[in-house]
């Protein structure tokens, strides 16, 4: 193939994977614990099936893809946003689906992370006969599904640490009163990212203090974004070392699951939906939160919204279990005597201080929402 016949072709294959990449989008907040993923199907580079993957037990986006393909999948192009499955899951692989379809090239972003498929689909494909290729637009691919990535990788959720403050970042007053420190706009933005998380987390302290539900509001929704269907409620995920946590809390309002962790059992819930999750002691006594995290990858939680006090947001950031910081800031000014938004150990020196890099920052109504990550990320 000339060099110019080889650009032409990759441009072919960055303008398909971008339409695989945005079919992929539609499920990021209904296929957990799946990854969202993409397919489109080309005959002589004319788009002749689209498809992607809707929810978890449900067909693959390569099975959705093929099924409208019909006959024509036969020779035809196949671009996926992720390694298609060898192995029989929820549904069965979809690396045998192409190859009985005679897809004869597929085009694949990235390789799944996931141990069982890692490079066995390619391999699967490329010994059928079938010409395949990795790696276009990778890292857009890894940005669609940073949980599952994690999951797979680091045996931990993808953390995302959510902070509403005063503009001199302050959480609260003195005594505690904190509704409402940022506007209904923000408060209207948090519900889109909480819709994309398998769980959200927070501590008995703020569950005490504030009686949130946690859940996501439909009457929230932001007007500009679509509502997904069908909205997945997150789980909730409390920590609660004392047992401090009544069966009053508007948390069992809604019948979306509540975990509460513990390091020793307590009284059983009246809610049907209340479990229990039982986790190591830290040093202190307190829950180990890197042994937390590593059960919630059990329990394939991919990624984890985390709304907390001071104290819980401190830890993870001590404890690098932070991948994400969301900040909203409001234009109120609170004062010295203002709640901290996190508490943690004064570094010995700046050197030594946790690091964050701002990789967005836009205007949500009145208010500013900052998103960071840690440099560690670069």
């Amino acid at each position: 193939m000339t060099d110019l016949k080889q650009q032409q072709q990759l441009q072919r294959d960055h303008h398909m994977m971008h339409r695989a990449l945005l079919l992929a989008r539609r499920g990021v907040m209904t296929t957990r614990p799946n990854p969202a993923v993409g397919c489109v199907i080309t005959v002589n580079h004319r788009v002749v099936a689209e498809g992607w993957h809707h929810q978890a037990g449900e067909p693959h986006a390569e099975v959705h893809a093929l099924r409208v393909a019909g006959q024509q999948a036969k020779g035809a192009t196949a671009y996926v946003t992720l390694e298609p499955c060898s192995h029989m899951g929820r549904t069965p692989p979809c690396s045998d689906a192409l190859i009985e379809a005679g897809i004869a090239r597929v085009v694949v972003a990235m390789q799944d992370p996931n141990p069982r498929v890692s490079g066995n689909g390619v391999k699967r494909l490329k010994d059928a006969g079938v010409v395949v290729e990795v790696g276009v637009l990778e890292a857009a691919a890894e940005r669609l599904n940073p949980g599952f990535i994690s999951r797979m990788t680091l045996q931990r959720p993808w953390l995302t640490l959510k902070m509403a403050t005063s503009l001199d970042g302050k959480t609260a007053l003195s005594d505690g009163r904190s509704q409402w420190i940022t506007s209904a706009e923000a408060r209207s933005d948090v519900q889109f990212y909480r819709a994309q998380a398998d769980a959200i987390l927070s501590g008995a302290a703020t569950v005490l203090a504030d009686n949130p539900k946690l859940t996501v509001r439909v009457e929230q929704w932001p007007k500009s974004r679509q509502l997904p269907e069908p909205l997945k409620q997150p789980v909730r995920i409390i920590i609660d070392s004392q047992h401090r946590v009544s069966d009053d809390a508007r948390l069992f309002d809604s019948p979306a699951p509540v975990w509460l962790v513990r390091t020793t059992p307590g009284n059983a819930s009246r809610h049907p939906h209340c479990h229990e999750l039982i986790v190591s002691a830290d040093k202190n006594g307190k829950v180990c939160l890197k042994a937390l995290m590593v059960e919630l990858a059990n329990r394939e939680i991919n990624q984890l919204w985390t709304e907390c006090g001071a104290n819980l947001a401190g830890a993870l950031i001590e404890q690098q279990l932070c991948d994400r910081l969301m900040i909203y800031s409001s234009e109120q000014i609170l004062g010295h005597q203002g709640r901290s938004v996190i508490d943690m150990a004064e570094p010995i020196n700046l050197a030594c201080a946790p690091r964050f890099k701002i990789i967005d920052r836009r205007q949500v109504g009145p208010d500013q929402r900052l998103v960071a990550v840690p440099h560690t990320q670069d």
